[in-house]
């Protein structure tokens, strides 16, 4: 029986400064370096440059998208899954991943990174809502990776 790979959820601003689509691109890279699946919103910003660093160093990438039109996606996402749910998709992405890294973002990651923890799911904040009661903080996008790896069950 073939082994479930590992998806790890990045989530963020959809508007980034450059220095969040610098280290989204580097956790991107980092997670399919280790052999994760990145798993996003599939849109612009930290979702694209997540998306754009996995896939230059060869990984694989998830887009749930939050309308009906698979064309929405980033160019970097690999598997585009259209919705139609909006905001509500966030819920999907916070149940597929083991663990999740916000990097930068508004109150559409402040929700995100709730739900995950209602579900359980570990969060790392990287540049983002670090001040939340169980979320865990990184001093950069190695850091992040590795810390979501590790509250994940993969050594």
């Amino acid at each position: 029986m073939p082994k479930q790979r590992l998806l790890i959820g990045v989530i963020g601003a959809g508007r980034a400064s450059e220095q969040g689509l610098q280290l989204a691109e580097e956790v991107g890279r980092e997670l399919a370096l280790a052999g994760a699946v990145l798993v996003c919103g599939g849109l612009g910003g930290i979702m694209e440059a997540a998306c754009r660093g996995a896939a230059r160093a060869g990984g694989e990438t998830i887009g749930l998208l939050p309308g009906a039109n698979r064309d929405a996606a980033n160019p970097w996402v690999g598997i585009a899954l259209p919705t139609d749910l909006g905001h509500a998709r966030n819920v999907l992405i916070c149940q597929a991943a083991r663990a999740l890294i916000a990097i930068e973002g508004e109150y559409g990651t402040l929700s995100e990174m709730a739900v995950a923890l209602k579900l359980g799911r570990p969060v790392i904040a990287l540049n983002s809502w670090n001040d939340l009661p169980g979320v865990r903080t990184a001093d950069s996008a190695a850091d992040a990776v590795r810390q979501a790896l590790d509250l994940a069950g993969v050594e």
